[in-house]
């Protein structure tokens, strides 16, 4: 696995301390992560084999800084424009899962024209009756991963569930959490539903169709709600599709941004 640059990015007179990997050549990719934090996986080194893959890590996660500066979901929105503005990119292709998936629709609808092409795995963001997203906040991770996954007992499960010996990464862990939760709780619905039909770039959703903590039933929400997308969904998969499946996902994932 290709081993990618690292680099901090401050913002705001350094207000905002932002972890950066980087890794590949061709057009720019920014990935943005979702709750379980940012790690170089083979989806993205994948991905970096026909693009340069530019992963921020969210604040308040792992080692980037600034959440107390960020009081709800818009300021969020803007802190991610300003971040494209300092890393060069006036636009495009970006990528988001879940979490990330939802900043990325907020970013693709707000700034239209930041965003070349969209592509959001497993997006959380709208909020369906009948398929309630359950409340993170309080699953421990080893029942999570009853949830994402489409295998819980499979050897991804246990790279998913920090070791119990290990304080330094189940601290990790619960910090990037709460980054999270910090503009997520008590659901993830923050007002997607009124802006998304503002999302010109072209779209595509990829769902798992074993996704227990996002019901498939989403990505048929999204695709009808963005203009022109196009949803794909694969077996064995949940949560993480890219990571279940990740030849296939990252094979269409390619083809659509390319």
């Amino acid at each position: 696995m290709t081993q990618p640059s690292e680099r901090t990015v401050e913002l705001r007179g350094g207000q905002f301390k932002t972890r950066v990997l980087s890794a590949g050549a061709g057009e720019p990719v920014v990935f943005l992560h979702g709750a379980g934090g940012l790690f170089w996986d083979p989806f993205l080194d994948r991905l970096a084999q026909r693009f340069t893959v530019v992963a921020p890590e969210h604040p308040g996660a792992g080692e980037s800084q600034g959440l107390e500066h960020l009081d709800d979901l818009w300021d969020l929105v803007l802190y991610y424009d300003d971040l494209f503005e300092e890393l060069g990119l006036s636009s495009a292709r970006v990528v988001g899962h879940s979490f990330g998936g939802m900043v990325a629709a907020e970013l693709a609808a707000n700034s239209p024209g930041r965003v070349e092409k969209l592509v959001l795995l497993a997006p959380i963001g709208l909020w369906l009756d009948d398929h309630p997203i359950p409340d993170i906040a309080g699953i421990p991770p080893e029942k999570m991963v009853e949830l994402v996954l489409a295998d819980p007992n499979g050897p991804l499960a246990a790279f998913l569930v920090p070791p119990a010996d290990n304080p330094e990464a189940l601290f990790r862990g619960a910090m990037t959490m709460a980054s999270i939760l910090h503009f997520i709780w008590p659901i993830p619905d923050k007002g997607l539903a009124k802006r998304i039909h503002r999302i010109q770039a072209p779209t595509l959703l990829v769902w798992g169709n074993q996704d227990r903590l996002t019901d498939p039933a989403y990505g048929e929400e999204f695709a009808r709600r963005i203009a022109g997308a196009r949803l794909v969904r694969f077996d064995g998969a949940g949560h993480l599709p890219q990571l279940e499946q990740t030849e296939p996902v990252t094979a269409a994932v390619s083809d659509f941004l390319t």
